[in-house]
């Protein structure tokens, strides 16, 4: 039933990986509403099967290339974030108690914690890379400077898809030389 959408977000996290360039380590944000994957307007109807489905599809890539996720819960829970552990320990990020449900953190971030090894809900990340599907504004998540990127999957299920990478801040001015490989 969800093939289609499991074979585009799939698709849109390989293509986010390779032109962001990232490495293990980095980390990527994910906003999602399911229900806007599913056809309903943002908030209006969870779809935890979904999620999973989804989830299914997309961390065995992760896990593979070694990137961890940040997947942000919805409004109800203040865009917190659900994250390994390990992750919000070696970034010393702030942990915060709250347990994702559909109805208050949305299903992504249930399922996130749901799936992950030693998932922890925290305050906030800096993330190095973006996905954003049915418009949950993530942008709050990533490191300065963020560069919109526009990827060959437009949509996954019926929700629109955004992304971004970061790059550091270009300092100097006319004289100064850049290098190539962090633009």
């Amino acid at each position: 039933m969800y093939s289609e959408i499991q074979r585009e977000i799939s698709s849109a996290f390989e293509e986010l990986i390779e032109r962001s360039r990232l490495k293990a380590g980095d980390l990527i944000v994910l906003g999602c509403s399911t229900s806007e994957v599913c056809g309903s307007a943002i908030g209006t109807g969870s779809q935890y099967e979904c999620a999973e489905a989804m989830y299914d599809a997309f961390l065995p890539i992760l896990k593979e290339k070694g990137i961890f996720l940040a997947a942000q819960c919805c409004e109800h829970l203040e865009r917190a974030l659900v994250v390994e552990r390990e992750y919000a320990e070696k970034h010393d990020l702030l942990i915060v108690n709250a347990l994702p449900q559909p109805k208050a953190g949305g299903s992504s971030a249930t399922a996130a914690y749901r799936k992950f090894s030693d998932p922890v809900v925290v305050d906030g990340v800096k993330a190095d890379a973006g996905l954003d599907i049915g418009g949950t504004l993530i942008g709050m998540h990533l490191k300065r400077v963020a560069v919109p990127m526009r990827l060959s999957v437009k949509k996954v299920g019926e929700a629109s898809v955004s992304s971004a990478r970061t790059r550091p801040r270009f300092v100097g001015g006319a004289r100064a030389i850049y290098d190539e490989n962090l633009m």
